[in-house]
């Protein structure tokens, strides 16, 4: 079914810490990702796939870039008279302190919020790398009469503040949640992406508010598992969680799979974002590229492998470059060497360099250093 009765709302800051290199001077959601996507990219595109067309992105701080890759909203067929894309900043006439956790920005939201006129709303992080059809989740929410349903994954607990785990029945209702337990073996968590009916949420945040509720896992969900009607619901295709600079390099080298590609960006959930036109990749002639993603905009005269490339990368002649992120705009200059490196945007690795990580322990170097 098509979902023009759902209000969509993205968290952009949500588990900034966990990936602290990065979202130093972005949020979650503007962090790059693939070669040429940034995080929310996937979010919104699963939102607009399955037809909603009112998402408003909730912000708390370094959301500049943000702003300029959301821009109006056009690549996601969201600048519109009506709904369309709405970015919410930290602060609303009635508040003096900045959101510090999902439920009081649900607080400041709650204007927002009522002035939809939609049956539903979907509530998402940014920190999962995804591509499904929502369509599923709003079938199953309907088809089980939930209260409120959560996308999950089977397998090892990532490693996340306030992050649930869940116990079901056979139907798939929860019927116990753990909220940061010290697990080791699979267990079935949280992917952070809720399903409700808006006038069901409206009550929750009214209430929340009056009793001075402070965590939406704790005090509304783990609290209510017997009184609510909580639904867990697993979606097929490429799903992944980012939980630290590890898990975000090993998820980007798993796109040097053909199969996880084909997962992920799948012609029938295309994957939507900013355009930035620009010519061709640039293979010299004694160059070698192997098993890479290279983006427009590349220059490569030396050698590369297993790599992924964003826009405007450039490895110089006799520069190797293995095992290593490469974002928009680093030069890798000439005889420079680099294994299992993370470089930011506009870095500059110098004549002859050789900076070596490993696949356990990548490198990151920062935006705009000079090595």
């Amino acid at each position: 079914m098509r979902a023009r009765n759902i209000l969509g709302i993205i968290f952009a800051n949500m588990y900034d810490d966990c990936l602290h290199e990065l979202t130093a001077l972005r949020t979650m959601a503007s962090v790059p990702f693939g070669g040429r996507y940034r995080l929310i990219d996937f979010h919104l595109s699963n939102m607009v796939n399955c037809g909603i067309d009112k998402v408003g992105v909730v912000t708390k701080g370094n959301y500049r870039s943000l702003m300029d890759h959301l821009g109006n909203g056009r690549p996601w067929d969201l600048a519109r008279k009506r709904d369309g894309l709405f970015l919410l900043p930290p602060f609303n006439a009635d508040s003096s302190r900045s959101r510090s956790s999902r439920l009081e920005a649900l607080i400041d939201l709650l204007p927002f919020i009522e002035s939809a006129d939609d049956e539903f709303v979907i509530l998402t992080d940014c920190n999962v790398v995804c591509s499904f059809d929502y369509s599923g989740l709003i079938d199953f929410h309907k088809n089980t009469g939930a209260d409120i349903t959560v996308c999950c994954k089977r397998g090892i607990r990532p490693n996340l503040n306030d992050l649930m785990t869940f116990e079901t029945d056979s139907d798939c209702r929860v019927t116990k949640i753990a909220v940061s337990p010290k697990l080791t073996e699979e267990c079935l968590y949280s992917l952070n992406i809720v399903l409700l009916r808006k006038p069901f949420l409206e009550r929750l945040i009214a209430e929340a508010k009056s009793l001075n509720y402070r965590s939406f896992t704790r005090d509304i969900m783990q609290s209510n598992v017997e009184k609510f009607k909580i639904y867990a619901y697993e979606p097929e295709g490429f799903i992944r969680t980012i939980d630290s600079l590890k898990s975000y390099y090993d998820i980007s080298m798993e796109l040097l799979k053909r199969e996880n590609r084909k997962e992920l960006f799948s012609a029938d959930r295309p994957v939507f974002t900013k355009v930035r036109d620009d010519m061709p990749a640039i293979y010299g002639i004694n160059c070698k590229a192997k098993n890479s993603l290279i983006a427009d905009g590349c220059h490569i005269e030396g050698e590369v492998e297993n790599c992924m490339l964003f826009r405007g990368a450039r490895v110089g002649k006799n520069a190797v470059v293995k095992n290593s992120i490469l974002m928009q705009g680093t030069i890798v200059s000439e005889g420079a060497h680099l294994n299992c490196v993370i470089t930011d945007k506009n870095v500059t690795v110098t004549h002859g360099k050789n900076i070596s990580g490993a696949e356990s322990f990548p490198i990151y170097i920062s935006k705009g250093i000079r090595v």
